[in-house]
């Protein structure tokens, strides 16, 4: 029976051109990350399960891939009386890690005798999750990470924003820095006197510009919010001014908030390392930013492109505590992830991928036959060499047919070394694109071509 090939919802091949710009993402980040002093790591597409749940909250939780356990994994378990949930925790002892940041914690406490703290560290590896796919949101995607631990010097914060104005630059992308601070978040809760709802509260506050202020509302109303404290909200939605004027208004808010005045003091720190950085991105206080991770507990970052109806394309943010489930305490980290599919949407929406891209290969010999093919060789070493991108026809055939071949790869070059040009010790360079054709010997040809 003939299996009609097909991939699952949600991940993709790419193509050569469409590899050829991902590396581009991935090196122009990488670049950027080692000039920062971050050094890289790689950790298991698996963890174990008990290492994932329960970190990203209850969405997470769902969105998980769980992995069967291998052999007879059904032995022991009533696989009709146990819930779902508890099933899969019997059946399923790993899972393919949610984001980068989870896993880091692990790798942190698990090598804490080989790093030296502070740890600056970057990685560049796939994730996995179970949502429902969609225009820029994927099952299986790449993050971008880059993460300091062992410090809880705002000084970070004010780096992470510094590479990300860097990596957008280098893109071209116009983009907006938009910041917030967990604890803003729980001075906003005391102000509502809802301290217990505070998780509530960020992950209604976090669908904002997905589902919008009514629909926030009613979930938060669903959630057991009171009608009172949702009212007092609603001034927090329509914040405006400059970021000064947005944190001197919150201190008078939170008079009375302790680790609300925290969080404006953080911010205002933060802005002021910026300043110093002479960070030429916009840098906005959104107040609304919640981040629906629940492990955040202090600064939070999100990047929006400007003039692209997609999502954020970078996030990240401080976080105090994760090291500590893994029996690593008061250890410190922020980090902040960049999304490179979304990049790449970005990039390919506005036209700004290089056009070098699109054709990798330089050059291409027309193959005439055995003593031809030997000449081509050698020449084919030295352009090599001299780091040209160049290959040969590999089979005696119709030149048609290898034009052809050029053709279809938008190789813009054509070499041509016959009976005449070895006489001669030449070649017949051939513009793809012109039709212009002259005859050099090696060393012009290579001052040609590169």
């Amino acid at each position: 029976m003939t299996v009609k090939p097909s991939i699952p919802k949600g991940t993709r091949d790419f193509t050569p051109v469409e590899m050829m710009r991902r590396n581009y993402i991935f090196q122009t980040i990488r670049t950027v990350f080692e000039k920062h002093a971050y050094l890289p790591i790689e950790t298991p597409a698996m963890e174990n399960l008990s290492t994932l749940m329960g970190k990203y909250g209850e969405e997470g939780d769902r969105l998980l891939f769980k992995v069967l356990n291998s052999g007879d994994f059904t032995h022991g378990v009533d696989m009709n009386e146990d819930s779902p949930t508890r099933l899969a925790t019997k059946i399923c002892e790993k899972g393919l890690r949610y984001d980068l940041t989870v896993p880091f914690a692990r790798f942190v406490v698990q090598h804490q005798n080989e790093i030296t703290l502070p740890f600056k560290r970057y990685q560049m590896q796939p994730v996995w999750r179970a949502d429902r796919p969609q225009k820029g949101r994927y099952r299986e995607f790449y993050q971008c990470d880059a993460d300091v631990i062992g410090t809880t010097s705002l000084l970070n914060e004010a780096e992470l924003m510094q590479i990300t104005s860097e990596i957008f630059q280098k893109f071209g992308i116009d983009v907006v820095i938009k910041i917030n601070n967990r604890k803003i978040l729980s001075g906003i809760a005391d102000v509502l006197c809802a301290s217990d709802k505070i998780t509530d509260i960020c992950t209604a506050i976090d669908k904002l510009d997905k589902i919008g202020k009514e629909n926030v509302c009613q979930e938060l109303m669903e959630r057991g919010l009171s009608c009172e404290a949702i009212d007092k909200l609603q001034p927090f939605f329509d914040f405006s001014g400059s970021n000064t004027e947005k944190l001197a208004k919150l201190e008078t808010i939170f008079a009375e908030s302790e680790i609300g005045l925290k969080g404006v003091e953080e911010i205002r720190k933060m802005l002021e390392y910026a300043e110093m950085l002479a960070i030429p991105t916009e840098i906005e206080l959104d107040i609304t930013l919640a981040r629906g991770l629940n492990y955040y507990t202090g600064a939070i970052f999100e990047v929006k492109a400007r003039n692209v109806s997609i999502g954020s394309i970078s996030g990240g943010g401080r976080y105090d505590n994760l090291t500590g489930i893994f029996g690593l305490k008061n250890v410190s980290g922020v980090g902040i992830s960049y999304g490179a599919e979304r990049i790449y949407d970005v990039l390919n929406e506005l036209g700004l991928f290089p056009k070098s891209l699109e054709c990798p290969v330089k050059a291409i010999f027309i193959n005439f036959g055995e003593k031809e093919e030997q000449y081509a060789l050698a020449a084919l070493q030295q352009l090599r060499a001299e780091d040209i991108t160049a290959e040969i026809y590999p089979d005696k055939a119709k030149i048609g047919k290898q034009m052809t071949f050029a053709n279809n790869k938008g190789i813009p070059f054509v070499i041509m070394a016959g009976e005449d040009e070895m006489k001669e010790n030449a070649f017949t360079l051939k513009n793809m694109e012109t039709g212009e054709q002259q005859k050099l010997n090696l060393a012009k040809l290579i001052e040609e071509l590169q």
